[in-house]
């Protein structure tokens, strides 16, 4: 192992689940001892998300996601274990011990000082002669040298491996530069710059360091942007370009632009709250990475019709999580870059002073769908209006916006109040069946979700069983023969169960957090599921005896006896619901 038991078990200590999961989730609702809120690593709107204080832990009832507090980090930072660890080590003020054997951390720091190495190199290439063309392409678009200081801006050469001769003479190997994405591998053998005759736009974490690069073609071609592939370091997808630097805003609210160049001149303007989304649209992970920093968003896209339909998707993301959305039509550019150097800095500050709320923007974009003056298309218009209007949540919010589409439609308000009323019970009635369908979920489905699959179902309670009471009180298990681990018929409880009692029969203290490097993400999920049940505190002692029969009956018979009728009889015996399946 790369950490003690020790370090891992006083991280966890030092580290209160409640109040790093705070840091991320609004924790409100109350069940018992736990804290619900809504589940960060899916869109949900019913708070599924639970954290319990006494046995530190997370367990989300929708999704199925749980760990220990260095398991959520790893989710929501979309960081390894060792980082994680470390991530929360920093955040303690706790000294990491050595890792001698863990071969991902050293990849990491290499690749992360490699790109550093990459990074300085294109700058260094954009202000040589070679990086004549990019040096024109930054005048043209008015980018001053200041902004692409800022930015770490630089230049990939038009040749096949000055990137790779560089960093060759610095140390790198050619497997590590793959590793990067920086190269790829030709057909006759060798390899050869990924980034060639583009703009480069370094990609820096909230951390600060360089996990990739987005570079811009300085001619015409496809693709306009091409983005470093899927790396150790690297996900496009729970990334943002320039949200190192707009963290720091004082603005209150965070642009959200298409493009690395509409960022870098918004910023350069003075809106140093502008970020995009690596070329693609709005990911549910950069939406709520967006959401650890604040509340409000003003989407800045392009006005055609490309643009128009990555609104309003981000639209739907971001409303999810509870956040403010502001839209902003540009009439007379076709993005932000282009308005500003067409009309100026403080127009651009008027038309974010007078931008639509995201209900303003869906309700004209669907009244620019239709002709009013025909009858057929008016009832279309009232009615697909209808329906953004059903899913306000306020009263007040949907008479006001009611009314704006009776009097555009020339109806009566009683109309289009009827048809509001009649979507939003029919959204409101799908709702219910949803939440219903999430609380009844079947065996199979919850299966299904945690990624594991039970041949034998009944059997499989009373391993979840045994489990469960080993977790919270192995001392129930002196004085009795403990099942033998072939006994047990899952593969992952079967490994959870054979870590547990070699714990047990050592007398080390148990926790998530330090079985994080024995355990797989898949068992870890499934563990925290299971010690969330029911733990019978009043009654370990005699379910503790049921379960082992089971195990025993079902080893003794090959699987053949009728162990349904067994677990239906369990399952009526008061207090035991919830433990058998």
């Amino acid at each position: 192992m790369a950490f003690s038991e020790l370090f891992l078990q006083e991280l966890a200590e030092r580290n209160d689940i409640v109040d790093v999961v705070s840091g991320y989730v609004q924790l409100t609702k109350r069940s018992g001892s736990n804290l619900f809120g809504l589940c960060p690593f899916h869109s949900e709107k019913t708070p599924s998300f639970s954290v319990a204080p006494d046995k530190q832990i997370y367990h989300c009832f929708g999704c199925g996601k749980g760990g220990s507090v260095i398991g959520f980090i790893m989710e929501i930072e979309n960081l390894s274990f060792p980082d994680a660890v470390a991530f929360l080590a920093r955040r303690a003020g706790m000294a990491i011990p050595e890792q001698e054997d863990d071969p991902n951390a050293r990849k990491r720091e290499r690749m992360l000082a490699l790109n550093r190495e990459a990074a300085r190199f294109f700058y260094d290439q954009l202000k040589s002669p070679e990086g004549g063309r990019a040096q024109e392409y930054l005048t043209r678009r008015q980018l001053s040298g200041r902004t692409a200081k800022n930015f770490g801006l630089g230049f990939a050469p038009d040749t096949w491996t000055s990137l790779t001769d560089a960093m060759k003479a610095r140390g790198y190997t050619e497997q590590e530069l793959f590793d990067a994405g920086l190269v790829r591998h030709g057909k006759k053998g060798g390899v050869y710059d990924t980034f060639r005759d583009r703009l480069m736009f370094p990609v820096i974490d909230v951390r600060g360091n360089v996990i990739g690069f987005s570079g811009r073609i300085l001619g015409d071609g496809e693709p306009k942007y091409m983005n470093t592939p899927e790396t150790l370091v690297f996900s496009k997808s729970h990334n943002l370009f320039g949200l190192n630097l707009a963290k720091k805003s004082k603005m209150g609210f965070i642009i959200l632009v298409e493009g690395n160049v509409d960022v870098a001149s918004l910023h350069q303007a003075g809106f140093d709250c502008a970020v995009a989304s690596l070329g693609t649209s709005l990911t549910p992970e950069q939406a709520r990475l967006l959401s650890r920093y604040t509340n409000e968003i003003v989407i800045a896209y392009d006005g055609d019709n490309a643009g128009q339909k990555a609104a309003q998707r981000a639209i739907g993301l971001l409303e999810k999580l509870d956040m403010r959305v502001r839209v902003l039509r540009m009439e007379g550019a076709k993005d932000p870059d282009e308005y500003i150097k067409t009309y100026g800095a403080d127009a651009f500050r008027n038309l974010l002073e007078g931008s639509e709320n995201h209900i303003e923007y869906r309700l004209q974009s669907v009244q620019r769908k239709y002709d009013l003056s025909a009858p057929e298309q008016k009832v279309a218009y009232v009615k697909e209006a209808a329906g953004v209007i059903a899913q306000l949540p306020g009263s007040v919010e949907r008479e006001v916006y009611a009314m704006r589409v009776a009097e555009l439609a020339g109806i009566q308000n009683a109309a289009v109040a009827d048809e509001i009323a009649r979507q939003r019970k029919q959204k409101l009635r799908t709702a219910r069946k949803e939440l219903a369908r999430e609380q009844l979920r079947p065996v199979r489905q919850r299966e299904k979700q945690s990624g594991v699959r039970y041949d034998n179902p009944h059997s499989a309670a009373a391993e979840e069983g045994v489990i469960r009471l080993l977790y919270l009180d192995s001392a129930l298990f002196s004085g009795l023969e403990p099942p033998k681990e072939e006994q047990f018929s899952s593969p992952e409880l079967r490994h959870i169960y054979s870590v547990l009692l070699s714990h047990a029969r050592e007398r080390r203290p148990v926790s998530l957090a330090a079985l994080g490097e024995t355990l797989s993400s898949q068992e870890l999920q499934l563990l925290t599921r299971i010690i969330q049940q029911d733990d019978l505190s009043d009654r370990r002692e005699q379910a503790l005896r049921d379960y082992i029969h089971i195990l025993n009956t079902d080893s003794l018979t090959g699987g053949d006896t009728d162990l349904r009728a067994y677990a239906d009889k369990l399952k009526e015996r008061k207090g035991y619901g919830g433990t058998t399946k």
